[in-house]
């Protein structure tokens, strides 16, 4: 009797365990509610009113665990029409929640609301959302973080405290109007004014000393950086003077840990770094410095942001205390950007595996960079020539979103013929010497095209930077999916030499990456998310000038590989 009563409780304790292991695993809902509404700030001396998520700059941090579900309610309180983009979450038969207006969504409109509903699946660590329409997201942006699930560690050592820093960029002019004149002339938009740290410029820049950010640390300690760069248009070094970084994460999937004294992100990247304070209290204050990375030919915000970096003392003041400033690359400095980029590699382990696609289904190569659109008729413009307006393609399709419906939803409902066709190039369609001397027709096509991709096709897409109208990085983002990054380098890629030279053991895995200036990267996915997903550069002036193309992955035969149905307050257009 005895035995049996044991054996009872230990199987009762051990379907608790299991319940609770459940539980644990499939997370909890949280709930969130985004009011847009305007917001008189002041920077730079100067005040204007600009677009917030509750009244707040940058926008309120997001948390979650990884297995939690989302539920966010935007509602729209300003003229502007508004959307809202999780950026590398990975919407697993949710692309209703993706965010990206006229992609999977109409936008929300004055007066309307959305709740974005998602559920976290295998991702941990820094993301970041922001709006997807124009350039709503100059302002309308923020942190989401996603912890490990509960009892999980860090595969690193645990921090004392975890501390988000968005970069970004200040306009003292509305940046739609920048966006407007731009395509209107058809010259380059004018430079932001400043780049801040959590939405301060710093000291700096004129009249800004009361707007530093700063980072109060204790000695001894070790801090977590979520770094995250949601400027418009400028990859950015970072740096703390006197200090070294140690990167642990880039885009949401930890990588071996390495060390470094700058840090590179390009626009829509995000990387944790580990902050090992100094042992004992130094008799100093310490500049953390941020500014371009940029080798193109426009016009950009070459200005630095600075934060402080001060260590608390009990009994000490830092008014007199004098400040160490750190030194960064020139701006134009690729070599630079190469040796940190080809730093990252994914932990590979056995709790967080490099699952990098083997073989290949499909195999694609495009060209991504600048071009011209023809000046219309009886305009003198301001792009290349007065008769030429800027564009950007992706294998010279310049891309042209819908406006009086979504991608998805016309796919959804099959009535995607006059919405967008399916024959976007494999390749390009004119071959030339992609680094070399450009030709001299810089024209693009444009065009609303897409790639179709059966369920679960492995994929290889080459991404190959572009002479025309300068050489530059890009900084490609791909939603609905991680990728491997499995090779890159400089000049034309060789398809008979460079595979061979491919690490299909521990790429990193990222959803954003640098299409090095003069260069090409490749990178392996597998396409296991219904929906249409966006692809596009990340700097925001190429996106409106058509950089962008879309994914549309069918449903597989099984009921977990199918599309859910829209939510019945979806955006209507």
């Amino acid at each position: 009797m005895v035995t049996w009563v044991l054996h009872y409780l230990l199987v009762a304790f051990l379907i608790a365990i299991s319940y609770n292991i459940d539980a644990a695993s499939a997370g909890i809902t949280r709930h969130y509610q985004f009011d847009i509404q305007l917001k008189n700030i002041t920077r730079l001396c100067k005040t204007k009113t600009i677009v917030t998520v509750n009244g707040k700059f940058p926008g309120p941090k997001v948390t979650a665990r990884e297995g939690d579900n989302l539920q966010i309610k935007v509602v729209n309180h300003v003229s502007n029409n508004i959307s809202i983009h999780w950026h590398g979450i990975r919407q697993l038969r949710s692309g209703w929640a993706d965010g990206p207006s006229y992609v999977t969504q109409c936008p929300i409109r004055t007066g309307q609301s959305y709740v974005y509903n998602f559920t976290v699946t295998g991702q941990r660590g820094t993301l970041w959302w922001h709006a997807h329409i124009q350039w709503m997201r100059a302002t309308v942006y923020g942190p989401l973080i996603i912890l490990p699930k509960l009892h999980q560690p860090y595969p690193f050592p645990k921090p004392y405290k975890q501390v988000p820093i968005i970069f970004g960029e200040w306009f003292n002019a509305d940046p739609q109007a920048v966006l407007q004149q731009a395509l209107q002339t058809g010259a380059g938009p004018n430079a932001s004014d400043a780049h801040t740290f959590n939405g301060l410029p710093g000291p700096l820049y004129n009249c800004s000393t009361k707007d530093t950010y700063k980072l109060m640390v204790k000695p001894g300690k070790t801090y977590l950086l979520r770094l995250i760069n949601a400027a418009l248009n400028d990859e950015l070094f970072f740096t703390i003077a006197n200090h070294t970084l140690t990167v642990v994460e880039a885009d949401a999937c930890y990588v071996k840990p390495f060390q470094t004294n700058t840090v590179l992100l390009g626009p829509g990247q995000t990387t944790n770094v580990l902050l090992k304070t100094k042992p004992i209290y130094p008799n100093a204050t310490f500049y953390m410095l941020a500014r371009p990375y940029f080798t193109g030919q426009g016009i950009i915000d070459n200005t630095t942001v600075a934060g402080i970096l001060q260590y608390q003392h009990h009994s000490k003041s830092s008014k007199n205390l004098s400040i160490i400033k750190p030194s960064l690359p020139p701006i134009n400095s690729t070599s630079y950007a190469a040796n940190f980029t080809k730093m990252f590699r994914s932990l590979a382990s056995s709790t967080f595996p490099a699952n990098v696609p083997k073989t290949v289904d499909k195999k694609y190569f495009f060209t991504v960079g600048l071009g011209t659109n023809p000046c219309p008729k009886n305009q003198t413009c301001q792009g290349p020539t007065n008769t030429t307006k800027f564009a950007a393609s992706i294998n010279n399709v310049s891309f042209i979103l819908p406006n009086k419906t979504s991608l998805l939803q016309s796919y959804f409902v099959g009535k995607s013929n006059n919405v967008f066709m399916t024959d976007f190039p494999t390749g390009p369609i004119f071959p030339f010497n992609y680094t070399g001397t450009p030709p001299n027709n810089t024209m693009v096509s444009r065009g609303t095209k897409v790639v179709v991709l059966k369920y679960n096709t492995t994929v290889e897409l080459v991404l190959q930077g572009t002479s025309i109208l300068g050489i530059e990085a890009h900084p490609i983002h791909l939603h609905g999916f991680n990728f491997y990054v499995v090779g890159q380098g400089f000049g034309n890629f060789n398809p008979a030499r460079d595979p061979k030279q491919y690490n299909l053991v521990d790429p990193v895995e990222r959803n954003t990456i640098n299409v090095p200036s003069g260069g090409w990267v490749a990178i392996r996915f597998l396409a296991d998310n219904p929906g249409v997903w966006l692809m596009h550069c990340h700097i925001e002036i190429h996106l409106s000038w058509g950089l962008t193309m879309a994914w549309v992955v069918l449903d597989g035969d099984l009921p977990n590989q199918k599309l859910l149905p829209p939510p019945s307050d979806f955006p209507k257009c």
